[in-house]
């Protein structure tokens, strides 16, 4: 069943970016431009210090009527009462996470570029997946390539939203949404420009003008 608000630009915040204040006033320029989720990635700060930043990032969402998914860190996601959790292939297996997370969380997972495992992913009941990278990224220059007619299929055969994600701009976003994206997860395209709020608001155009 689709959740109305997975759906548009979906943005992921920089890992690199360490000054809390300055990703929570970045999270909040993006947020204006109407980005509609937020994803918290963070592997390297303290638990105690990444849980202050993400309920306040929860605040900022609940005030902007978007949601927040932490990457990875299903008990991150519970103690800051996040809006769900996004799993790749190494982490918690999805019923661990929907049995700890309770049954209205959203739980995102990795595909890559295989099909079967957003197959199977939706079969356990996860809310939405993700395919990528398809484009180079300098987030993740090793990730494997994903094809646009994976994501084709998907959209095609799984009734589940659908995240594309990888060296995303816009000169190739319309590109994946009319292949069948619900949403674009990006970092470096929103949060490494000088007018965040600008750079959403032109990704979040695509969803409003289809």
């Amino acid at each position: 069943m689709y959740n109305h608000k997975l759906t548009g630009l979906y943005a992921i915040t920089d890992a690199a970016q360490n000054d809390q204040q300055q990703l929570i006033t970045d999270v909040e320029q993006a947020l204006l431009g109407g980005a509609r989720i937020i994803q918290y990635r963070d592997k390297t700060t303290q638990h105690d210090q990444r849980c202050d930043t993400a309920k306040q990032l929860r605040k900022l969402t609940r005030q902007y009527d978007a949601l927040l998914i932490i990457n990875d860190d299903v008990n991150l996601a519970s103690d800051s009462h996040a809006d769900g959790v996004h799993l790749g292939c190494d982490d918690m297996p999805i019923s661990a996470a929907r049995a700890q997370l309770g049954s209205d969380a959203i739980i995102g997972v990795s595909c890559y570029n295989d099909f079967s495992l957003a197959k199977q992913a939706a079969s356990n009941g996860v809310d939405y997946i993700a395919f990528g990278r398809f484009f180079p990224s300098c987030t993740k220059p090793d990730a494997i390539q994903a094809s646009i007619e994976t994501l084709k299929m998907a959209k095609h055969e799984l009734d589940i939203p659908v995240v594309a994600i990888g060296g995303i701009t816009t000169e190739n976003a319309a590109t994946l949404i009319n292949a069948g994206a619900d949403m674009l997860a990006i970092v470096n395209d929103v949060f490494s420009q000088a007018d965040i709020k600008a750079a959403a608001q032109h990704y979040q155009k695509f969803f409003t003008e289809r």
